[in-house]
């Protein structure tokens, strides 16, 4: 089969590389769409390497059908032969075919096409762990989602809508503001035009003050933000786009009883991923068949050119996801 490479100058080939052989708890899915996510751009950079046992090659999140079944997938699992599936990967997505615990497969939403199935696993199990797993969110709660204009985004903001959560998001430019207003955030913070401190001061002034933080820039602004959050509020760092550096007032850390949480999908357990995709079928996966919540897909390359797609990302000229076409 062939896969996506990365050669030591860091360009990308699409190229020939062993078939999967699966074990007995795992399914072979023919792939048809794969995802992009930042995580991708870290690992072909040498950042962020794959867990152990995954392929080398790039791509947490795909969808396509099952071509072949380990005996224990059969027993245990409900999905069949020639089901169309999406997976959440730790890597090896950008290719023909991949070995899949089966543990790890979602069944396509009903009313969903293979390139948005796709744009989900990962996305959706990312904006779910944080907003209730780590965030612990409830209805009422106010959440701020950094990157308004980012792949994560497009799935975090109308999830936690949907979830009776108020969501306040902040976008680089006024061009972003109106390209994201269809996510339904109920605040858009353009920072080319004000400060993301002061508008949370202002909000914990009139007493909507954020509960939640999902914030994926990090830098200066991070520590800026924290004396303005709810008491006990939970700030989880999921990556530091802008900078790995702050400044924090460590009193108002205790005072106020804010945590500051690190979170990175890809770390956890084969056994937490399971469990999270459980929850996510169970509890999202509703809302995505009855048109509530659904895929935000910015734009579609063939897998050969996966260069200009990583481009693309790099440039956050974007937004929603991006797609990778391995096969029609």
């Amino acid at each position: 089969m062939k896969a996506i490479l990365v050669n030591p100058d860091q360009s990308l080939i699409w190229t020939e590389v062993p078939d999967p052989i699966i074990r007995d708890d795992e399914v072979l899915v023919e792939i048809h769409y794969a995802a992009l996510n930042r995580a991708d751009l870290m690992q072909r950079a040498g950042d962020y390497p794959p867990p152990p046992g995954c392929p080398e090659w790039m791509g947490l999140e795909i969808s396509g059908y099952i071509r072949q079944m380990g005996k224990t997938a059969q027993e245990k699992s409900n999905f069949r032969c020639g089901d169309a599936v999406c997976a959440l990967l730790g890597g090896g997505g950008y290719a023909e075919y991949v070995a899949v615990k089966y543990d790890m497969l979602m069944p396509v939403p009903k009313g969903c096409s293979l390139a948005e199935a796709a744009a989900m696993p990962e996305a959706y199990c990312t904006a779910y762990l944080n907003i209730f797993g780590e965030g612990g969110a409830k209805a009422g709660d106010t959440l701020l989602m950094h990157a308004g204009a980012s792949g994560l985004a497009s799935v975090v903001i109308p999830m936690a809508k949907s979830f009776g959560l108020r969501v306040i998001t902040s976008v680089r430019s006024t061009e972003y503001v109106e390209k994201i207003s269809s996510l339904g955030a109920d605040i858009i913070i353009d920072t080319s035009k004000e400060k993301t401190a002061d508008v949370l001061h202002a909000q914990l002034d009139a007493g909507t003050p954020v509960d939640v933080a999902i914030d994926c820039l990090g830098g200066e602004d991070m520590g800026t933000c924290l004396p303005y959050l709810a008491r006990g509020a939970r700030w989880i760092m999921i990556a530091a786009l802008a900078g790995q550096l702050t400044q924090i007032d460590l009193k108002n850390i205790y005072v106020r009883n804010v945590r500051i949480i690190g979170s990175t999908l890809r770390s956890r357990t084969p056994e937490y991923k399971a469990e999270l995709i459980a929850k996510l079928v169970k509890d999202v996966w509703p809302r995505v068949e009855s048109g509530e919540l659904k895929s935000s897909i910015y734009r579609i390359f063939p897998i050969t050119q996966a260069e200009d797609a990583h481009a693309l990302m790099a440039s956050g000229a974007h937004n929603g996801k991006i797609v990778l076409c391995v096969k029609e």
